[in-house]
């Protein structure tokens, strides 16, 4: 039984340096997303930060700042979504398999 709790623990611990790893990494990986046929256009890293947003001429032309809020709402949260789906797909890959289906740990 001792042996069994040591190589789980080992697993963990190698699961947790893993984790780290790729947290990292999402610093550096980016997502973009667009929102109004590309008006306003969103990028973020796999951390969920906002990199850079970038408005049409045209758009900021127009003068409505209302649709120039409204877009860059809905391309910021198109962005952060992507992240956050990009985010879960690097980790899922480190902790499928280690990690009982419908057991659900915060931060796993």
């Amino acid at each position: 039984m001792k042996g069994g709790l040591q190589g789980m623990m080992k697993q963990i611990q190698k699961m947790q340096a893993e984790m780290e790893k790729v947290q990292n990494e999402l610093g550096n990986k980016v997502v973009s997303e667009e929102s109004g046929g590309g008006m306003v256009k969103a990028t973020a890293n796999g951390k969920k930060e906002i990199i850079s947003i970038e408005i049409d001429d045209e758009v900021l032309k127009s003068g409505d700042k209302e649709m120039i809020e409204d877009l860059v709402v809905a391309a910021v949260n198109k962005v952060l979504e992507s992240a956050g789906k990009m985010a879960e797909e690097e980790m899922g890959s480190i902790t499928q398999g280690m990690i009982p289906p419908g057991m659900n740990i915060p931060g796993f």
